[in-house]
């Protein structure tokens, strides 16, 4: 697999860890308080009329503690931007609505989060944009979708529930040739396993819900861009609209991303060990997670990501109540929504995470159980998946 992704020259003469509880991290100057305080403050006293004190005036438009995480996750991501909100779907709209206007056209997987495709099918849509949907997996099949009016291409990768996965340099080329701009969501992969903009892509998204704050206990989202003129549109967005990440929520994240490379070794292999115990089990048809060989985009993750992540999707024989049923079984994998945690989670993404695609082009197998693979004892979750499955 690649080493792109530990590269020192992309981190300042660092390595990733080292910038991953670095950056940002600045010791307080008043105290030497060596993380970040929480600035709980929503104003500040200015040095007569118009005269800014490092910048802040009021935190919507900039906060100590968010500015601080900004600055490490487009250090992470390799961008010369980034921006944290209060969300990964205000982090999207932010960005679509800066992007485009009414008539363009957008190119979405058929394979995406069911809130990324209920933004574009339910909200954008109504405002005159138009998509359509491609196999990012073949560029072939994103050229054919293009139209004269597109100006966004959307790739997930590893996508959500189907793990499916895209080359991102040969899409970032049809991206070129077409002039758009090709955005990348890299919540399933984090920083850690790969960068999209070292690839060609010229936005990142992160819920950084997931992967990013780790644990459980935030809802944030983020973007990264290559382009500083594009980061400077966004931030005007960002303030417009105001959908920004709060001081604590930035905080959370920001403790999260420290330990995230630690988190995402142990999350893929824990994921590779489950990923072979369901292949080789009699209940389960198909095992979706791109560490297998046989896994259709196999050799294009080994490529482009440094390990294979914490995801894993599976098929099992007797249709949509029999996957439920697993579901319900479990016990150490917790029934739950979300991803990305220290904790195992377990789902049914036809009737949970998924329910706003029934129906449509990404609309997912009924028969299918999403896996957000923890860092608990890997024997300890394949005893519970093997008991869940009978």
């Amino acid at each position: 697999m690649s080493d792109m992704h530990n590269s020192q020259n992309a981190h300042g003469g660092h390595g990733f860890e080292t910038v991953a509880i670095h950056a940002g991290n600045t010791a307080d100057p008043l105290t030497g308080a060596v993380v970040p305080p929480i600035y709980q403050v929503s104003t500040y006293k200015q040095d007569g009329v118009g005269g800014l004190r490092s910048g802040y005036e009021y935190s919507r438009s900039a906060n100590p503690t968010r500015t601080a995480l900004e600055e490490n996750l487009a250090a992470l991501e390799g961008g010369r931007r980034g921006l944290a909100f209060a969300s990964g779907l205000a982090a999207e709209d932010c960005l679509l609505r800066t992007l485009l206007s009414p008539g363009d056209h957008v190119v979405i997987p058929n394979d995406a989060y069911g809130g990324t495709f209920r933004l574009f099918a339910k909200v954008v849509s109504r405002w005159g944009v138009e998509w359509s949907v491609a196999d990012t997996s073949d560029p072939a099949s994103v050229r054919a979708a293009l139209t004269p009016k597109t100006k966004v291409i959307w790739v997930e990768t590893p996508s959500n529930p189907l793990l499916g996965i895209t080359d991102i340099a040969a899409v970032a080329q049809v991206a070129r040739e077409a002039g758009a701009r090709l955005v990348v969501d890299n919540t399933f992969a984090s920083p850690y396993l790969q960068q999209p903009l070292a690839l060609g892509a010229d936005v990142v998204v992160h819920s950084l819900t997931k992967y990013m704050g780790g644990h459980s206990d935030v809802v944030g989202g983020a973007l990264i861009v290559a382009d500083p003129a594009l980061g400077d549109e966004l931030a005007y967005h960002q303030n417009a609209m105001g959908a920004v990440a709060g001081p604590m929520d930035a905080w959370l994240v920001l403790r999260g991303i420290k330990t995230l490379p630690v988190r995402m070794d142990r999350h893929s292999e824990n994921a590779t060990k489950v990923a072979d115990m369901l292949s080789r089990h009699a209940r389960v048809t198909r095992v979706l997670y791109p560490g297998l060989p046989e896994h259709p985009g196999h050799e294009v993750a080994a490529k482009q990501m440094k390990a294979f992540g914490g995801m894993v999707s599976f098929q099992v024989e007797g249709g949509e109540e029999a996957a439920v049923a697993v579901c319900d079984r479990a016990k150490l994998f917790t029934l739950g929504e979300s991803l990305g945690g220290v904790e195992s989670l377990i789902e049914h993404p036809g009737r949970m995470t998924h329910a706003s695609v029934a129906g449509s082009a990404l609309e997912v197998p009924s028969d299918l159980v999403r896996l957000s693979v923890g860092i608990e004892s890997a024997d300890d979750l394949l005893a519970d998946l093997q008991q869940a499955l009978g």
